[in-house]
């Protein structure tokens, strides 16, 4: 998998990037992934709805094909964009996401903090009292009893610290995971992050790891392209 790291770039233009280069591609065509940070900007997924934007204010909102709801980039979050050939790496959507996942939480353990899943809800949390615990969540994702609803996710006590939405086209996959490192998390409280009123958002510093955007970004690259490997 080729890396570029693409440093900051306007959201829209990136997102034609990618639209292009997938459409583009062949099966000989080789993966890549991209990593940057935007400028302030939310975007929405297929999925959102414009009640989820309170007040948007002077920041952009942008309407994007990935899946989910409304989120924010800026400045200080390291953004990954995984372009890749699911057919050829030999597995399916659900494990791409769970790769994806995974690639976060050891790029959080490598900064010695403990991240976590939620059942019902993608994306990496952590706990707001503790970020270093290593204490198993009880809203961790279980195994679904036969003939007994979902649970809806539940937040208690945690911070939201990177939100994952992607598109797969033809097998091919774009758009990916943001990682919040340092950033101004004022524009959270103008949306509902993610469809869900009041979820709090984190980043790296205000749990009190102090890192820069270069480190974080060298580190989830080479995460990803682990984890995403055949």
């Amino acid at each position: 998998m080729q890396i570029r790291n693409l440093g900051r770039v306007d959201y829209a233009p990136t997102y034609d990037a990618m639209v292009a280069f997938t459409d583009a591609r062949t099966a000989e065509t080789p993966d890549e992934l991209w990593i940057c940070e935007h400028p302030p900007v939310f975007t929405q997924g297929i999925a959102g709805k414009d009640d989820h934007l309170l007040s948007p204010g002077d920041i952009p909102v942008v309407k994007t094909n990935r899946g989910g709801q409304v989120t924010y980039h800026g400045p200080g979050q390291v953004v990954g964009y995984p372009l890749i050939d699911l057919q050829r790496a030999g597995y399916f959507v659900k494990e791409y996401v769970y790769r994806i996942e995974e690639a976060v939480i050891r790029t959080l353990i490598h900064f010695g903090v403990t991240g976590h899943r939620v059942g019902g809800a993608p994306g990496i949390y952590v706990r707001l009292d503790d970020p270093f615990s290593h204490a198993l969540l009880p809203q961790r994702p279980q195994k679904k009893v036969e003939g007994q609803p979902a649970a809806d996710p539940d937040f208690t006590g945690l911070g939201k610290i990177a939100a994952l939405g992607i598109k797969v086209s033809r097998h091919c996959t774009y758009h990916g995971v943001a990682l919040n490192v340092a950033m101004d998390l004022q524009p959270y409280w103008r949306i509902n992050p993610c469809g869900y009123a009041g979820l709090q958002t984190v980043d790296l510093s205000t749990i009190g790891v102090a890192v820069s955007w270069d480190e974080a970004a060298q580190v989830l690259s080479q995460k990803l392209g682990t984890t995403l490997s055949p």
